[in-house]
């Protein structure tokens, strides 16, 4: 009874999950049946790989095919598995040799004509093959600048399924992946551009520097999104192993450049106010996909009209914040995603915001209910709360020439390496991920410097949680000054961005 193997990877989130596709050729009816969980899409694969091979000058056995997936309770979802399924049932009918199949990696959609079509999730379905000890893959001539970023992993091309045959029988290459060029920084917005508001620009470089959470207030045209799309401009770049995170999220997105996949920029995502929790989070049918916050990883999620996203959009990202990854359990299996973002909400202080806080039409009943849908819960999470004030030329005037990005993003650059320094034995890249009992214990600040925060816990104005990002707030203060630890000064400040006037 003829029967053959061939390897595909299945993802649950950005985890890889090797996947055996075997190809039983047995006696009886014509016919070709599909076992494994598959979704579907993938059920109707057997249907178009039928077409692809005959398409491609090959005969399909006209016996019993019975085509199995394992581990046969994991849910396979898509069309990256045609390929696979092909080439399993061409080795099984003795078309080409299985020399070359075992430690290879099969990833492609089959046209109806025989063409491989790219499929999303490349660059994590290789990094969990590597991680397998598999070093080789076939992938879509379209996906080999994506396979390229994978170091330890020969990745070819195939454009058609006949080039794949032909290479299985050694009689023509397959197109290699080659190293892609490094590509040029997007340009991004210059801080210079910002007329006055010293309080939010400053807040904004506190905020790149310790990577906090920030709510800026203030009436409409004051420039409360300039600000917060500069931002990623005062980030520094990516590191090797967080750009490959991002963009394993953004290839199961399916938003990966062709020309430039590597996103080495922290990515900015401005999701409408309209958004649907699934999409906000992630989620779908079947296995959930990427929402916006993990399209934010490493980069910056920003809510503009946050009070206008509703209570429930909002209380979603609350775990999210402290975990830095979101879990979505669906009936098909739970998948991970991460999420370590920085939030920025922008928010008007009441629903009528006129371009002076003396022309509200609001009474102070809806001036609350408008403000409450921000709710204390997420607040409390948001370290850093600034109120913009309508722009005046005398503002303009007396602010001299502002600061440009450059110059901001060499102060943030020092005060985080400073930090990385000092939390380095503890695996900690910025203030923002430090927990709170790191603080209070191995690196607890002495009485006097802490004062003012006893007293604010005493009298219930800041919460256990809020003293706790008031010190990772202190803490960046100090790397911005050049201090080895925060003093009084630098406490009591980090303490007064935490105004609750500001929200």
């Amino acid at each position: 009874m003829p029967l053959a193997r061939a390897w595909s990877v299945a993802l649950l989130g950005i985890d890889g999950r090797l996947v055996e596709i075997e190809a039983d050729i047995g006696a009886g009816l014509p016919g070709t049946k599909l076992v494994g969980l598959p979704d579907p899409g993938l059920r109707e694969a057997k249907d178009r790989v039928r077409a692809a091979v005959r398409n491609s000058g090959h005969k399909w056995p006209e016996t019993s095919v019975t085509l199995g997936l394992s581990p046969a309770n994991l849910p396979k979802v898509g069309s990256g598995y045609d390929l696979g399924i092909a080439v399993a049932v061409l080795a099984a009918s003795g078309v080409v040799p299985a020399t070359k199949l075992l430690g290879t990696v099969l990833l492609g959609e089959l046209a109806l004509d025989g063409r491989v079509r790219p499929v999303r999730g490349v660059l994590p379905a290789l990094l969990a093959a590597r991680g397998r000890g598999y070093k080789r893959a076939v992938v879509a001539v379209e996906s080999l600048v994506e396979g390229a970023l994978v170091d330890g992993v020969e990745v070819s091309g195939a454009a058609r399924l006949d080039e794949v045959i032909g290479w299985l029988r050694d009689e023509q290459p397959l197109a290699e992946a080659a190293v892609p060029a490094e590509a040029e920084p997007p340009t991004v917005p210059d801080l210079a551009d910002v007329l006055g508001q010293p309080e939010a620009r400053w807040a904004l470089e506190v905020a790149a520097a310790g990577g906090h959470h920030l709510l800026l207030t203030g009436p409409p045209g004051v420039g409360k999104t300039m600000l917060a799309s500069r931002l990623p401009g005062l980030l520094p770049r990516l590191s090797l192993e967080q750009s490959l995170q991002v963009t394993a999220v953004h290839s199961i997105e399916g938003s990966l450049e062709a020309d430039a996949p590597l996103v080495r920029v922290p990515p900015f995502v401005s999701p409408h106010h309209t958004i649907s929790v699934a999409a906000l989070v992630g989620g779908g049918s079947g296995l959930a996909m990427p929402g916006a916050i993990s399209m934010a990883h490493c980069g910056v999620l920003f809510l503009d009209e946050a009070p206008e996203f509703g209570g429930e959009r909002l209380d979603s990202l609350r775990t999210v914040l402290e975990q830095g990854e979101v879990r979505i359990a669906r009936s098909r299996g739970v998948v991970r995603y991460p999420a370590r973002f920085q939030l920025v909400l922008a928010a008007n202080p009441c629903a009528c915001a006129p371009p002076r806080e003396v022309d509200c039409c609001c009474t102070p009943a809806a001036r609350r209910r408008y403000q409450s849908r921000l709710s204390g819960p997420l607040l409390d999470r948001v370290d850093l709360r600034v109120r913009l004030r309508p722009i005046t030329a005398l503002s303009v005037r007396d602010a001299g020439q502002p600061e440009r990005t450059e110059q901001v993003r060499e102060r943030v650059e020092l005060a985080r390496q400073r930090a990385a320094a000092r939390w380095a034995a503890h695996g900690w890249q910025t203030n923002a991920e430090v927990p709170g009992p790191a603080l209070r214990r191995e690196f607890a600040l002495p009485g006097p410097a802490t004062a003012l925060l006893d007293r604010s816990l005493d009298r219930g104005a800041i919460t256990a949680r809020g003293a706790d990002r008031c010190l990772r707030v202190a803490w960046t203060l100090a790397d911005l000054a050049g201090d080895d630890e925060p003093d009084a000064d630098q406490v009591a400040a980090a303490l007064e961005f935490r105004d609750r006037r500001a929200a």
